[in-house]
């Protein structure tokens, strides 16, 4: 396929314009239309970009190669579910789909049409998140912050499916593990599901998670941190910075003596501030755009150049997750 790539966007929200002015913008791309049920809400967006506007993708006329799905999680099975059944690649939003088993049903879609379908986890590809993985990382405690203030959209999911849901595609990313357990607690406080919410998920071989998220927040925040057997990561995502820590040279023979020994000699770090003891190396960012990367890591596995980075079945785990989750939570108020 050397030709560009024609494709729609299907919906006309927030994230449904930010994805048309990326396709519109990219060389690679035809973007044959902006459609939305809302006709007029299509045309303001499709008007700014100079291509057509629809109700329907059956009024587009001619062969469509791919489509970004960005319509209601309650909608994605219905809007994509025919596409990739047509073998018409499909970067669907996130959440994948409102339950596991509707995400299933569009793996198993895409897999009879032959096609790609990448789920729109845009954190995968943060600059803050990527810099990360020339470090061999080794999780064995991980902690998730995605705090905020409300903006009362996505009001009718909770804090869970809504924001936190980006942090455990995350983690699962960096675990590769088995979920073993789940411990969760969640209040409403503006609205009838949950706006913040606290989990622990424990993974096969010992690995632990606590996530917390919050649309009832002051302020924005948005942090990760990883905890190894000999170092250590903080990540901020909003201020788009990340440190590697890790103990220095001199730390790092007392530890040793200390683990032969089985006790600690206090005595060899006297004296000593504790940041003194340690190496703290930032880490490069690449300041990309993570909705265009997204784009183009679609775009190459369209055409056969590349991986899916975000396959179905990773959309289908994190939306898993997330319901074991918000059960926990429903159990947490009927008790």
């Amino acid at each position: 396929m050397n030709k560009r790539i024609r494709m729609v966007v299907i919906g006309a929200g927030r994230m449904g314009g930010f994805h048309a002015k990326a396709c519109a913008e990219h060389p690679e791309v035809e973007l044959a239309a902006v459609i939305d049920q809302d006709l007029g809400r299509a045309a303001k967006i499709a008007a700014e970009l100079g291509v057509a506007a629809s109700a329907t993708i059956d009024e587009i006329s001619g062969k469509i190669d791919a489509a970004v799905v960005a319509v209601p999680t309650v909608a994605h099975l219905a809007v994509a579910g025919p596409l990739l059944e047509r073998g018409v690649a499909c970067l669907v939003e996130k959440p994948l789909a409102a339950t596991s088993a509707e995400a299933g049903e569009l793996e198993a879609a895409a897999s009879r049409g032959r096609t790609v379908l990448q789920v729109g986890h845009t954190e995968r590809f943060n600059p803050v998140f990527t810099a990360l993985a020339k470090y061999e990382l080794k999780p064995r405690f991980i902690e998730t912050e995605r705090l905020s203030p409300c903006r009362f959209r996505s009001m009718d999911v909770g804090v869970v499916m809504d924001m936190m849901i980006h942090d455990l595609d995350l983690v699962l990313s960096l675990v590769r593990r088995e979920v073993e357990s789940v411990d969760a607690v969640g209040v409403a406080l503006l609205g009838v599901t949950e706006d913040m919410a606290n989990a622990r998920v424990r993974f096969a071989g010992g690995c632990v998670a606590d996530f917390s998220a919050s649309r009832a927040a002051l302020k924005v925040e948005r942090r990760l941190r990883i905890y190894g057997e000999n170092a250590y990561v903080a990540a901020d995502f909003n201020a788009k910075q990340a440190v590697l820590i890790r103990p220095n040279e001199r730390l790092a023979k007392v530890r040793a003596a200390a683990l032969e020994r089985g006790r600690f000699d206090e005595a060899a770090v006297a004296g000593a501030e504790f940041k003194e003891l340690l190496d703290m190396e930032p880490i490069v960012i690449d300041q990309h755009d993570a909705l265009r990367q997204q784009l183009a890591s679609f775009l190459r596995a369209v055409r056969g150049a590349g991986a899916v980075v975000v396959t179905g079945e990773d959309g289908r785990r994190a939306v898993e997750l997330a319901e074991r989750i918000v059960a926990e939570i429903g159990r947490g108020k009927d008790a």
